[in-house]
């Protein structure tokens, strides 16, 4: 959503750019793929008629890749706004579990918001992409599980590093974990500078991992060299190698039950 042309070159904006670059990196190997759509100025957007072309060329390029789209409230509060994209049926749908601040804006989530993404989200046959970025959000989740209003399977970004929330430690990793519902798969992210010490982490636990240009835009530490969404793909493929940690396929994660229940009972 924040990184624009004249900084971040390689950042994909248009409809065609954005497909271009999930097709190669599916080609190399991805369980799923999280996408925004933006107006032709670089401004996010959350439109069903911008996410369209971006959904229906993933579909086209990327066959039985499950395609997640961003609800985000960084722009737009409204719910019924920030889910108009649901009626393009994507398998998944990002659901930020409160609000939270980051360095220079805010991510508005009221509970009521929350759980009117949520119900629209199920109604609309998809998945909750759960965003976790505290410990209270946690908490949150395991409120929203008890009283039936999300239910398993559950697929839980945690991202760590962001100014206001949890950080890459292990003290904030072990409080998180301690809490999320049983049987969760756990995808571990890393905000900036994090990002690859997030990803060695979740290597040596056997977690998933969350990459690309919305989290971090630069190759090293030092942030003297840009980089781009398959650059970091591959050195998570580089990583896994050397972990000994096979890389899900996109089929075998959508077959956990993160496909578009209603798009996949229609086709069949």
């Amino acid at each position: 959503m924040i990184p624009q042309k004249k900084d971040v070159p390689d950042v994909p904006i248009s409809a065609s750019e954005i497909v271009e670059q999930v097709h190669e990196a599916f080609e190399l190997g991805i369980s799923m793929v999280h996408v925004h759509a933006r107006k032709k100025n670089g401004v996010p957007s959350s439109t069903a008629e911008d996410y369209a072309p971006i959904i229906d060329g993933i579909r086209a390029h990327c066959p039985g890749l499950v395609i997640c789209a961003s609800l985000s409230g960084r722009n737009v509060t409204d719910p019924a706004a920030r889910s108009e994209v649901l009626s393009l049926l994507p398998d998944m749908a990002s659901l930020t579990l409160s609000s939270l601040n980051f360095v220079r804006s805010a991510s508005v989530n009221s509970p009521d918001t929350i759980q009117e993404l949520t119900e629209r989200i199920y109604a609309a046959g998809a998945s909750p992409e759960l965003e976790v970025f505290d410990t209270g959000m946690v908490n949150y989740l395991g409120y929203l599980v008890r009283k039936g209003l999300i239910q398993p399977p559950f697929y839980i970004n945690i991202l760590l590093g962001n100014i206001a929330g949890a950080q890459l430690t292990a003290s904030h990793i072990a409080a998180l974990e301690r809490d999320l519902p049983e049987g969760a798969l756990i995808a571990l992210a890393g905000l900036g500078q994090y990002q690859l010490d997030a990803h060695l982490v979740a290597m040596g636990l056997g977690w998933g991992v969350r990459v690309g240009l919305e989290d971090n835009v630069h190759w090293d530490r030092d942030k003297r060299k840009l980089t781009t969404n398959i650059e970091l793909v591959k050195r998570v493929h580089a990583l896994a190698e050397i972990a000994r940690r096979p890389v899900m396929s996109a089929e075998a994660f959508g077959q956990l039950g993160f496909y578009n229940r209603q798009r996949h009972e229609a086709r069949a």
